[in-house]
Protein backbone atom coordinates (compact mmCIF):
# COMPACT_ATOMS: atom_id res chain seq x y z
CA UNK A 1 0.00 0.00 0.00
CA UNK A 2 1.36 3.40 -0.74
CA UNK A 3 2.28 5.98 1.97
CA UNK A 4 -0.47 8.77 2.55
CA UNK A 5 1.20 12.27 2.55
CA UNK A 6 -0.76 14.89 4.26
CA UNK A 7 0.14 18.81 3.76
CA UNK A 8 -1.13 20.57 7.46
CA UNK A 9 -1.16 24.27 7.70
CA UNK A 10 -0.24 26.01 10.40
CA UNK A 11 0.34 29.48 12.38
CA UNK A 12 -0.01 32.10 8.98
CA UNK A 13 1.67 30.20 6.19
CA UNK A 14 3.41 27.38 7.63
CA UNK A 15 3.24 23.87 6.38
CA UNK A 16 4.32 20.78 8.33
CA UNK A 17 4.24 17.04 6.53
CA UNK A 18 3.09 14.01 7.64
CA UNK A 19 3.97 10.95 5.60
CA UNK A 20 2.27 7.33 6.98
CA UNK A 21 3.06 3.81 6.12
CA UNK A 22 -0.14 2.07 6.46
CA UNK A 23 1.81 -1.43 6.54
CA UNK A 24 3.59 -0.57 9.57
CA UNK A 25 2.24 2.44 11.27
CA UNK A 26 5.14 4.58 10.82
CA UNK A 27 4.35 8.07 10.73
CA UNK A 28 7.07 10.88 9.95
CA UNK A 29 6.72 14.32 10.60
CA UNK A 30 8.36 16.99 8.82
CA UNK A 31 8.74 20.21 10.80
CA UNK A 32 6.80 21.25 14.13
CA UNK A 33 5.97 25.07 13.27
CA UNK A 34 2.66 24.68 15.60
CA UNK A 35 1.78 21.26 17.49
CA UNK A 36 -2.36 21.64 17.58
CA UNK A 37 -2.91 21.51 13.77
CA UNK A 38 -0.60 18.66 13.12
CA UNK A 39 -2.04 16.98 16.78
CA UNK A 40 -5.46 17.24 15.44
CA UNK A 41 -4.67 15.36 12.22
CA UNK A 42 -2.79 12.31 13.94
CA UNK A 43 -5.49 11.79 16.36
CA UNK A 44 -8.33 11.96 13.73
CA UNK A 45 -5.92 9.34 11.61
CA UNK A 46 -5.33 7.35 14.77
CA UNK A 47 -1.80 7.67 13.90
CA UNK A 48 1.15 7.42 16.57
CA UNK A 49 4.17 10.11 15.31
CA UNK A 50 7.06 7.93 15.39
CA UNK A 51 9.80 10.20 13.95
CA UNK A 52 10.29 13.87 13.64
CA UNK A 53 12.55 15.57 10.46
CA UNK A 54 13.69 19.11 11.17
CA UNK A 55 14.90 20.81 8.43
CA UNK A 56 16.43 23.97 9.88
CA UNK A 57 16.69 25.65 13.06
CA UNK A 58 14.11 28.56 12.88
CA UNK A 59 11.47 28.61 15.79
CA UNK A 60 8.46 28.72 13.03
CA UNK A 61 9.77 24.83 11.92
CA UNK A 62 10.89 23.99 15.44
CA UNK A 63 8.93 25.53 18.04
CA UNK A 64 5.79 23.14 18.21
CA UNK A 65 8.40 19.93 19.29
CA UNK A 66 7.98 20.04 22.76
CA UNK A 67 4.14 19.75 22.91
CA UNK A 68 4.26 16.58 20.32
CA UNK A 69 7.35 14.93 22.72
CA UNK A 70 4.61 15.62 25.49
CA UNK A 71 1.65 13.11 23.88
CA UNK A 72 3.83 11.12 21.43
CA UNK A 73 7.76 9.82 21.60
CA UNK A 74 9.32 10.04 18.01
CA UNK A 75 12.90 9.75 17.17
CA UNK A 76 14.28 13.24 16.23
CA UNK A 77 15.89 13.46 13.21
CA UNK A 78 17.93 16.82 12.29
CA UNK A 79 21.49 18.22 10.55
CA UNK A 80 24.81 17.15 12.79
CA UNK A 81 26.15 20.35 11.34
CA UNK A 82 23.41 22.41 13.54
CA UNK A 83 22.40 20.23 16.55
CA UNK A 84 24.01 22.98 18.42
CA UNK A 85 21.16 25.18 17.46
CA UNK A 86 18.39 22.34 16.68
CA UNK A 87 16.78 20.85 20.06
CA UNK A 88 18.16 17.80 21.34
CA UNK A 89 17.91 14.92 18.33
CA UNK A 90 18.30 11.32 18.04
CA UNK A 91 19.50 10.81 15.54
CA UNK A 92 22.01 13.58 13.80
CA UNK A 93 22.55 13.04 10.00
CA UNK A 94 24.70 14.65 7.27
CA UNK A 95 25.04 14.70 3.19
CA UNK A 96 25.07 11.84 1.78
CA UNK A 97 23.14 9.80 5.19
CA UNK A 98 20.38 7.80 4.63
CA UNK A 99 17.31 7.37 7.04
CA UNK A 100 14.34 4.77 7.24
CA UNK A 101 10.92 5.26 7.75
CA UNK A 102 9.08 2.22 7.71
CA UNK A 103 10.34 0.48 4.69
CA UNK A 104 11.15 4.13 3.03
CA UNK A 105 14.51 5.17 2.90
CA UNK A 106 15.63 8.61 2.45
CA UNK A 107 18.47 10.29 1.39
CA UNK A 108 19.90 13.61 3.17
CA UNK A 109 20.85 16.49 1.24
CA UNK A 110 22.95 19.48 2.63
CA UNK A 111 20.86 22.78 1.35
CA UNK A 112 22.80 25.18 2.88
CA UNK A 113 22.32 28.39 2.13
CA UNK A 114 18.97 30.05 4.01
CA UNK A 115 20.59 28.65 6.84
CA UNK A 116 23.79 26.59 7.05
CA UNK A 117 23.31 23.24 8.30
CA UNK A 118 19.55 23.17 6.59
CA UNK A 119 18.74 19.86 5.14
CA UNK A 120 16.78 18.20 2.65
CA UNK A 121 15.09 14.12 2.50
CA UNK A 122 14.58 12.40 -0.95
CA UNK A 123 12.52 9.47 -0.31
CA UNK A 124 13.33 8.16 -4.04
CA UNK A 125 10.64 5.08 -3.80
CA UNK A 126 8.29 7.49 -2.58
CA UNK A 127 8.77 10.23 -5.27
CA UNK A 128 8.79 12.66 -2.40
CA UNK A 129 11.06 15.19 -1.44
CA UNK A 130 10.93 17.38 1.66
CA UNK A 131 12.57 20.62 0.91
CA UNK A 132 11.20 23.28 3.54
CA UNK A 133 12.73 26.59 3.11
CA UNK A 134 15.70 25.69 0.56
CA UNK A 135 13.75 25.24 -2.88
CA UNK A 136 10.02 26.76 -2.60
CA UNK A 137 7.29 26.67 -4.71
CA UNK A 138 8.29 29.09 -7.73
CA UNK A 139 10.76 30.35 -5.02
CA UNK A 140 14.03 29.60 -2.57
CA UNK A 141 14.54 30.61 1.13
CA UNK A 142 16.28 34.00 1.60
CA UNK A 143 19.59 33.86 1.92
CA UNK A 144 20.01 35.01 5.43
CA UNK A 145 23.02 32.43 6.20
CA UNK A 146 24.57 31.31 3.17
CA UNK A 147 26.18 32.63 -0.40
CA UNK A 148 24.15 32.71 -3.54
CA UNK A 149 26.66 30.74 -4.87
CA UNK A 150 26.55 27.99 -1.68
CA UNK A 151 22.43 28.27 -2.44
CA UNK A 152 22.99 28.00 -6.50
CA UNK A 153 24.78 24.65 -5.14
CA UNK A 154 21.96 23.43 -3.23
CA UNK A 155 19.35 23.80 -5.61
CA UNK A 156 21.48 22.64 -8.08
CA UNK A 157 21.54 18.56 -6.25
CA UNK A 158 17.83 19.24 -5.77
CA UNK A 159 17.54 20.27 -9.59
CA UNK A 160 18.67 17.07 -10.22
CA UNK A 161 16.46 14.67 -9.11
CA UNK A 162 13.55 12.96 -11.54
CA UNK A 163 10.95 15.65 -12.87
CA UNK A 164 7.68 13.80 -10.91
CA UNK A 165 9.05 14.54 -7.77
CA UNK A 166 6.77 16.06 -5.51
CA UNK A 167 8.57 18.95 -3.59
CA UNK A 168 7.01 19.56 0.54
CA UNK A 169 8.03 23.13 0.82
CA UNK A 170 7.23 25.19 3.84
CA UNK A 171 5.45 28.05 3.34
CA UNK A 172 2.39 29.60 1.33
CA UNK A 173 4.44 31.74 -0.52
CA UNK A 174 3.81 30.68 -3.96
CA UNK A 175 1.35 33.78 -5.00
CA UNK A 176 3.78 36.40 -3.79
CA UNK A 177 6.56 34.35 -5.96
CA UNK A 178 4.78 34.62 -9.02
CA UNK A 179 4.46 38.13 -9.28
CA UNK A 180 7.98 38.12 -8.61
CA UNK A 181 8.96 35.72 -11.35
CA UNK A 182 6.87 37.35 -13.90
CA UNK A 183 9.71 40.20 -13.59
CA UNK A 184 12.35 38.47 -14.25
CA UNK A 185 10.64 35.75 -16.50
CA UNK A 186 7.75 37.60 -18.16
CA UNK A 187 7.64 35.55 -21.19
CA UNK A 188 7.49 32.18 -20.16
CA UNK A 189 4.15 30.67 -21.15
CA UNK A 190 4.71 27.72 -18.40
CA UNK A 191 4.21 30.40 -16.00
CA UNK A 192 1.90 32.08 -17.27
CA UNK A 193 -0.40 28.68 -17.11
CA UNK A 194 1.10 28.01 -13.69
CA UNK A 195 -0.32 31.13 -12.19
CA UNK A 196 -3.52 30.48 -13.43
CA UNK A 197 -3.54 27.33 -11.88
CA UNK A 198 -2.12 29.23 -8.50
CA UNK A 199 -4.67 31.79 -8.82
CA UNK A 200 -7.77 29.43 -9.19
CA UNK A 201 -6.29 27.16 -5.69
CA UNK A 202 -5.69 30.28 -3.80
CA UNK A 203 -9.29 31.82 -4.77
CA UNK A 204 -10.64 27.99 -3.48
CA UNK A 205 -8.53 28.12 -0.10
CA UNK A 206 -6.27 25.31 -1.77
CA UNK A 207 -2.46 24.61 -0.51
CA UNK A 208 -0.39 25.66 -3.39
CA UNK A 209 2.22 22.73 -1.75
CA UNK A 210 3.53 20.29 -2.35
CA UNK A 211 4.43 21.11 -6.31
CA UNK A 212 6.08 19.02 -8.67
CA UNK A 213 9.74 19.05 -9.35
CA UNK A 214 9.33 18.78 -13.48
CA UNK A 215 6.97 21.98 -13.32
CA UNK A 216 9.63 24.00 -11.00
CA UNK A 217 11.97 23.18 -13.07
CA UNK A 218 10.20 24.63 -16.17
CA UNK A 219 8.48 28.21 -14.05
CA UNK A 220 11.00 28.37 -11.08
CA UNK A 221 13.43 31.40 -11.86
CA UNK A 222 15.38 30.24 -8.78
CA UNK A 223 16.13 26.67 -11.00
CA UNK A 224 16.80 28.38 -14.02
CA UNK A 225 19.70 30.80 -13.88
CA UNK A 226 21.49 28.71 -16.92
CA UNK A 227 17.78 29.79 -18.97
CA UNK A 228 19.20 32.21 -22.08
CA UNK A 229 15.65 34.01 -22.03
CA UNK A 230 16.03 35.04 -18.19
CA UNK A 231 20.23 35.58 -19.05
CA UNK A 232 18.98 38.46 -21.71
CA UNK A 233 16.05 39.53 -19.80
CA UNK A 234 18.60 40.47 -16.66
CA UNK A 235 21.79 41.80 -19.23
CA UNK A 236 24.00 38.81 -17.77
CA UNK A 237 24.35 36.23 -21.04
CA UNK A 238 28.14 35.76 -20.18
CA UNK A 239 27.73 35.70 -16.34
CA UNK A 240 28.19 32.26 -13.97
CA UNK A 241 25.21 30.91 -13.26
CA UNK A 242 25.72 31.32 -9.29
CA UNK A 243 25.69 35.27 -10.25
CA UNK A 244 22.53 35.03 -12.03
CA UNK A 245 20.87 33.12 -9.56
CA UNK A 246 22.47 35.98 -7.24
CA UNK A 247 21.44 38.67 -9.12
CA UNK A 248 17.63 36.73 -8.91
CA UNK A 249 17.60 36.41 -5.19
CA UNK A 250 18.96 40.54 -4.71
CA UNK A 251 16.08 41.76 -6.89
CA UNK A 252 13.23 39.18 -4.70
CA UNK A 253 14.79 40.55 -1.62
CA UNK A 254 14.03 43.74 -2.82
CA UNK A 255 10.85 43.31 -5.16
Amino acid sequence: MAFELITVPCLSDNYAFLMHDPDDGTTLLVDVPEAAPILDVVNTKGWDITHVLLTHHHPDHVQGLPDILANHRPIVIGAMADANRLPDLDQPVSQDDRIAIGSAIGDVYDVSGHTIGHIAVHFAEQGIVFTADSLMALGCGRLFEGSAELMWNSLNKLRALPDATIVCSGHEYTMANARFAMTVDPDNPALLDRIARIEQARANGTPTVPSNLGVEKQTNPFLRPDDPAIREHLGMLSATDAEVFGEIRSRKDSF
